[in-house]
């Protein structure tokens, strides 16, 4: 992750940049699933928890060849009007480093009293016990909006971005940029 492309949103009247940051990571998403020899991680300058969102900046990290690759792909077609690319950059000498990761709230309490039942083989019903004071958690964090490309539904991405530390881990991304054990660098 030694390069890194700024993807800026543009102002627009019609599109709100939580709408049009959306798209642009479906676009990123999909192209990350279709080529999955790509490495590319995320991060979002502008990210906060208060007022919360994302920001009008997603930053691409990689290797400058990985990024140009990527840039050399369609991935941005209908997106080029809203957005603003600044070139493939070298990461600054002594940047901290941060995790970006996805955060999957516990709020389908069905769908954990199934998983409980089949992880600890047991039957539904005593999983169901295990369960019964539980509520629903509710997270507060930055969110991207996106559709399952297998099943069509329209689901939040939730996404926690830590502050920065000193040293770097590595680890895999995923196809969405994101991974529970790798840093990116941050500047």
């Amino acid at each position: 992750m030694d390069y890194y492309l700024d993807i800026g949103l543009l102002p627009d009247p019609d599109f709100v940049p939580s709408m049009l940051m959306n798209a642009l990571f479906s676009k990123l998403h999909r192209t990350l699933v279709e080529n999955p020899e790509m490495t590319v991680a995320v991060s979002f300058p502008e990210y906060s928890l208060t007022p919360l969102g994302l920001g009008s900046c997603l930053r691409l990290h990689g290797s400058q060849q990985g990024l140009n690759n990527l840039q050399n792909t369609s991935w941005l077609s209908g997106m080029r009007d809203h957005v603003t690319c600044k070139a493939v950059q070298p990461v600054p000498d002594h940047t901290g480093y941060a995790f970006v990761q996805r955060v999957q709230a516990k709020s389908n309490i069905e769908r954990l009293v199934r998983r409980n039942a089949k992880r600890k083989d047991i039957d539904e019903a005593e999983a169901r016990s295990n369960y019964q004071a539980a509520k629903p958690e509710k997270l507060r964090l930055p969110f991207i909006t996106l559709n399952s490309q297998s099943s069509g539904q329209r689901f939040s991405l939730f996404i926690k971005q830590s502050k920065p530390q000193e040293t770097a881990q590595t680890g895999a991304f995923n196809r969405y940029g994101l991974s529970q054990t790798a840093t990116i660098p941050w500047f």
